[in-house]
């Protein structure tokens, strides 16, 4: 009993730290991809250099992007923690995607969305945040859930920096056991937090539908 209540313990302490890197990644990386998204479309030259930075850090593994930030670093003199250096590849890695998705959700809209605003007199800033975004967004809102989706899945990556996530401690108690069970307890969780994104998302969609069904 002891040695059950040891392992689901251990289990959920690497579950912990996969989450913690999940929401940190969103609460971070998605208003900065909001962001950048705008400022995309505002200054050439800012352009020239959120295009530049979304083609490296989507174009680069995340795990090469792990492993520069963890060792590259600090061959240049700068100290990291381990969590540190999770947080911030994958802040900057999905930032890049949000960024991108986002930006093809402005584009995608016709172009008297904005003229229309700008003729009623409303400022740059009310006229993305009332009328631009809500709708980008809502357009693409199934590509960001799979990005949400990949970034839950994605956090098992940091095992490559030796932190202690859910499929870390997986592994250890698979080869010191010889018992597949973690495998099992690793899926359902996998699979628990895609199911719960999915059916926000869905809550989402269904709050927004008035962008597709104006009627309602």
């Amino acid at each position: 009993m002891s040695y059950l209540i040891d392992t689901i313990s251990y289990l959920l302490s690497g579950i912990s730290v996969s989450l913690r890197i999940f929401f940190v990644t969103l609460i971070f990386a998605f208003p900065l991809g909001l962001l950048l998204s705008i400022i995309y479309r505002t200054n050439l030259m800012l352009k020239r250099i959120i295009r530049l930075y979304t083609w490296v850090f989507r174009g680069t593994p995340l795990m090469l992007q792990l492993f520069f930030f963890m060792y590259g670093l600090p061959a240049m003199g700068i100290p990291v923690d381990r969590m540190m250096v999770a947080y911030i590849a994958f802040i900057i890695n999905y930032a890049a995607y949000f960024t991108e998705v986002i930006r093809a959700g402005i584009e995608s809209l016709p172009k008297d969305q904005y003229e229309s605003g700008a003729i009623m007199g409303a400022s740059n800033m009310s006229i993305y945040r009332h009328i631009i975004m809500p709708q980008a967004i809502r357009y693409q809102s199934p590509v960001l859930t799979n990005e949400i989706i990949t970034l839950i899945k994605d956090t098992a990556l940091v095992t490559v920096i030796a932190i202690s996530d859910v499929m870390r401690n997986v592994k250890e108690i698979v080869s010191r056991d010889f018992t597949i069970s973690p495998f099992i307890v690793a899926g359902i969780f996998y699979l628990m937090m895609s199911y719960l994104i999915i059916k926000v998302a869905r809550k989402f969609e269904q709050k927004y539908d008035f962008i597709d069904n104006p009627a309602k």
